[in-house]
């Protein structure tokens, strides 16, 4: 394992926040309604920033830890393509308001990097402690991929029926409508008293993040099967969800290459977890790993791109505008407001009514 000194982690550190920076400061200083052309740009800025990190780690900790932070990147990102199906979902039924969801998907990823932080660091000590947990990975990532491509993984997201957010019901009332861009505001109860009370924004975010966690305990285990060096896994995580917010906003233009992503991503979970049960009887190279992801993820896109290039029909597309159709629609029209109406908003509605015993 590379030996990680403090000077490491400080770059990184410093890195991750000017990106934060720039991202808040720069790009987003003012809430506005992020068009394509706007987020396919910051995504080419995260990316690049990205590689260059990856060429400090080739330079500085060597040819194989620089191959173990491309790897990882390169499946990182891929393996969160999903959540951005399921922040399309979660933004239509609360009826985020289109300004105000960078603001959402902001704190949604600070605190993915703290969750992903605290995962990462028992993954490795699991993996240190017991090694044979690898073999258990193994499995588990060779049987989430037999359910991604049988479909029997897909559950729909009913963002008002999460855990978490009827917790949260329970302990803090929660506005019937937004209140500017605001996670939290004052507001008189049912008895007059000025309480402390939750906006949907706040609830929306609930949901973001616990998507978040569900999807790490998928992609965690997997980049686990490249590296267990903690800053290689968690540097190569956090470049690769930071850059998630713009590929939402990109959405509209580039879906159609991941109509079919899925099955790729089932190739490379099934991979990783053969490579995790043979690592005692055969080691395949970092740069066979990524070579293979690649390969893989090559012939996802392209079969994407040119089967629906034929047929007119990208069947991920439809899946998500069924559930989510006034956010989806308002990623393919520029100047088109997300949806307000109660009915278009389940989540929302759902939150006023089960809300009205507080007010």
């Amino acid at each position: 394992m590379v030996d990680v000194t403090d000077t490491a982690w400080i770059i990184f550190l410093v890195s991750i926040l000017a990106l934060l920076a720039l991202d808040l400061g720069v790009f987003n200083r003012k809430a506005h309604i992020i068009q394509p052309k706007e987020a396919l740009l910051q995504v080419a800025v995260f990316v690049t920033a990205a590689v260059l990190f990856n060429i400090g780690v080739y330079t500085w900790m060597g040819p194989q830890a620089g191959l173990e932070f491309t790897t990882g990147y390169i499946m990182e990102l891929m393996l969160s393509v999903d959540n951005l199906f399921v922040f399309v979902i979660v933004f239509a039924s609360f009826c985020v308001p289109a300004q105000d969801q960078h603001k959402v998907l902001f704190y949604g990823i600070l605190g993915a990097l703290v969750f992903r932080f605290a995962f990462i660091i028992a993954g490795v000590a699991l993996v240190e402690a017991f090694s044979w947990v690898l073999y258990i990975f193994g499995a588990f990532l060779i049987f989430t991929a037999i359910r991604m491509v049988t479909g029997k993984e897909e559950k729909p997201v009913e963002p008002d029926k999460n855990i978490l957010v009827r917790g949260f019901r329970k302990i803090m009332p929660v506005t019937g409508g937004y209140e500017g861009d605001k996670f939290f505001v004052r507001k008189p109860d049912s008895t007059g008293r000025m309480v402390l009370w939750a906006t949907p924004m706040f609830v929306a975010l609930l949901v973001v993040e616990t998507s978040d966690i569900i999807f790490a305990v998928d992609s965690i285990p997997a980049i686990l099967g490249i590296t267990t060096n903690p800053f290689i896994v968690f540097s190569s995580n956090a470049f690769a969800i930071l850059g998630l917010r713009s590929m939402y906003f990109a959405l509209a233009h580039v879906m159609n290459a991941f109509c079919y992503l899925k099955y790729g991503l089932a190739g490379i979970l099934s991979f990783v977890g053969v490579k995790m049960l043979a690592a005692d009887f055969y080691h395949i190279p970092v740069a066979v790993s990524l070579a293979v992801i690649i390969l893989i993820l090559v012939v996802a896109i392209a079969a994407s791109l040119i089967i629906t290039r034929r047929t007119g029909v990208c069947p991920a597309m439809e899946e998500v505008q069924a559930a989510a159709g006034p956010a989806l629609r308002a990623l393919h029209a520029d100047d088109e407001p997300a949806a307000t109406a109660e009915t278009a908003c389940p989540a929302l509605e759902e939150l006023r009514e089960t809300g009205k015993g507080n007010r």
